[in-house]
């Protein structure tokens, strides 16, 4: 085999899949290294894929042709709406996974990937060289010495550079259990010059199901009519199972805080940062101390696997301790645990180093995606590596093409923008609430938001387009039959409608409109209307009904787009601007924003020196 490649892709986690299966999909000869071709597509931490934010994330891969939500679909074993009582905006979809299923199913596909090569190795160095003052990455070397070369490369390392576990005093490096760290490849990054820091996340303990007394727990069961992730699939073809909810109390509590001396978190052990919205339960009984009681929701590890994942306890309290608290959660009094939980810190590229496109700034053809972008979670992670992905194959072309999306397209474009004009000082994690256009940019809608753009740049199949193309041709054709329907207050009345007496006509659209007519009210009068595909009746509905809303965030949204059309050019001189503060212009030439946009939202950069930026970029048009 050649050692020459368009695009290589460094880590088989959840980045690394989607990077390595987009670049290939965008036509570049991509090579996906990874330690253990066995752990492609590891679950490392919960069962799960998607949920609030995060859902979208998954719908959003889907959309532009990606893997995740193809495999959850094929992996799920419970299936949930979360937020189904709200709005559609903040509805999110969430599976419970068959870990074995999903890793062999992502496998499956990763390895029959067409332009796809898969090589077990670990990268320990970067081969780099510097051109006219500029540095660029030329390849990849691995721990054994061998060197790969390519046009550009996407590292999706997650929690691997120098990663090191705790599990109360005792310390293990690695970048998971069972497997190594990968200990000089953020120094080759720091000598490129970029920022590296450190940040850090936990895992629960594992509990033996067997040992579990689940008539204490109550029952969480999954949704009787399932929606699947993928716009692909309409119907989900796994056994579904039950998950349980159980919870700590002052029993536990005590326990957790006569040991607190002892949790590396509090001890001194641990110098870095984990996720705010996803802590250890040592930090919730800090964080919450008001609070006697958290949840703890025990969710299945497999349909053929007894290990269950005890969410909402996720803790780096030695093992002795660990199986004491445990033990006063009920339901779990002789629960055995199958191994305890840890945290794990790692070394993470600061956010403000990468493009729109993910590319660094300073160093040329070089990609970071995922928890190297200082992200937690798998959806985040997909997301970001496919987008990497495609930028890395665009870029291995070389004709100057690139794939952006801004805030009012995507959730993922939302993060990108959060990650590079933000920077983190925690693990970023998406919600819904991050999202100004939320409205817009629902999950239901995911494929009409971004599938034809994906489709022009060259990242979706054939088999999604011609899906993709069938869905909008069923869109119009029901659009153009609610045009027809309806009629006068009168006629409208005699056919079971009650509406304003006021001699309009309305049609079928401006019926959906009323909170009490669905489309199944219509159905039963005018017969065309059967037989509509569920999906399009989803979308017309909520467009019908949030008609006035979306019209306002559509407006918004032009708003924004004139400042995100203009560009501020990469080598600009904020010193030279006159009007910016010194703090302003050590931002500006920190962050160096792309657009006038980004500026505008970078912290502490006032809409005074956004004026005067705009001002001084017209001068240099002049």
């Amino acid at each position: 085999m050649t050692n020459e490649f368009d695009v290589i892709v460094v880590g088989g986690g959840h980045a690394g899949c989607e990077a390595a299966a987009a670049a290939a999909r965008t036509g570049a000869n991509t090579l996906l290294l990874t330690h253990k071709i066995a752990t492609i597509g590891e679950m490392s931490c919960n069962p799960a894929i998607g949920g609030l934010g995060k859902g979208h994330l998954v719908r959003e891969i889907d959309a532009l042709d990606g893997l995740m939500g193809r495999i959850a679909d094929k992996a799920g074993i419970q299936f949930r709406m979360l937020n189904r009582s709200k709005g559609p905006a903040v509805q999110g979809l969430r599976t419970q996974a068959d870990r074995k299923l999903y890793r062999r199913e992502m496998q499956r596909e990763l390895l029959n990937y067409p332009n796809l090569n898969v090589i077990e190795g670990g990268v320990e160095d970067l081969i780099s060289d510097e051109r006219d003052g500029v540095s660029s990455v030329r390849g990849v070397i691995t721990g054994d010495g061998v060197s790969y070369y390519a046009k550009a490369v996407v590292l999706t390392a997650g929690t691997f550079l120098k990663g090191l576990m705790h599990v109360g005093e005792t310390k293990t490096v690695g970048g998971r259990v069972g497997d190594p760290s990968c200990e000089h490849l953020s120094d080759a990054l720091r000598r490129l010059g970029l920022r590296v820091d450190r940040l850090k996340t936990g895992t629960p303990a594992r509990l033996d199901g067997k040992t579990i007394d689940w008539s204490k727990t109550r029952e969480q069961p999954g949704d009787e009519d399932i929606e699947p992730f993928s716009f692909m699939d309409d119907k989900i073809n796994v056994p579904q199972v039950l998950c349980h909810i159980t919870a700590t109390n002052a029993k536990t509590h005590d326990v957790i805080r006569a040991n607190m001396n002892r949790a590396p978190l509090f001890s001194g052990q641990i110098k870095s940062v984990g996720p705010r919205y996803c802590p250890s339960i040592e930090d919730k009984l800090v964080k919450f101390a008001e609070r006697d009681s958290h949840h703890v929701f025990l969710e299945p590890e497999g349909l053929d696997d007894d290990t269950i994942y005890p969410n909402g306890i996720s803790t780096s309290l030695p093992a002795d301790v660990q199986d004491a608290f445990i033990r006063t959660i009920p339901g779990l009094e002789n629960v055995r645990i199958i191994r305890p939980g840890y945290a794990i810190e790692y070394d993470y590229v600061d956010p403000l180093e990468m493009r729109r496109t993910l590319e660094t700034k300073k160093v040329e053809n070089l990609f970071i995606a995922g928890q190297l972008n200082g992200t937690t979670g798998y959806e985040e992670a997909g997301a970001l590596g496919l987008l990497a992905g495609v930028n890395a194959a665009l870029k291995a072309e070389g004709k100057g093409r690139e794939f952006t999306l801004d805030r009012a397209d995507a959730y993922l474009g939302v993060m990108i923008d959060d990650l590079i004009t933000k920077g983190v000082d925690e693990p970023y994690r998406m919600f819904t609430s991050r999202a100004e256009y939320r409205l817009l940019l629902r999950s239901d809608n995911a494929d009409m938001r971004l599938t034809d753009k994906g489709t022009e740049i060259g990242c979706v199949g054939k088999e999604r387009a011609a899906a993709f193309s069938e869905k909008k041709r069923a869109l119009l054709e029901a659009r153009e039959k609610l045009k027809k329907i309806g009629g006068t207050p009168k006629e409208l009345e005699k056919l079971g409608f009650s509406v304003n007496k006021d001699g309009a006509r309305r049609d079928g659209t401006d019926l959906l409109a009323y909170g009490e007519i669905g489309w199944d009210d219509l159905a039963a009068v005018w017969e065309e209307l059967k037989g509509t595909r569920k999906d399009v009746v989803e979308q017309l509905e909520i467009e019908a009904k949030y008609k006035g809303y979306l019209q306002r965030q559509e407006a918004d949204i032009r708003a924004f787009r004139k400042d995100e059309a203009l560009i501020i050019p990469k080598d600009v001189d904020y010193r030279k601007i006159g009007g910016l503060s010194n703090e302003v212009v050590m931002k500006l030439s920190k962050v160096r924003p792309e657009t006038l946009g980004a500026a505008s939202r970078i912290s502490g950069v006032t809409p005074a020196a956004v004026t005067a930026v705009l001002g001084y970029i017209k001068s240099l048009k002049q």
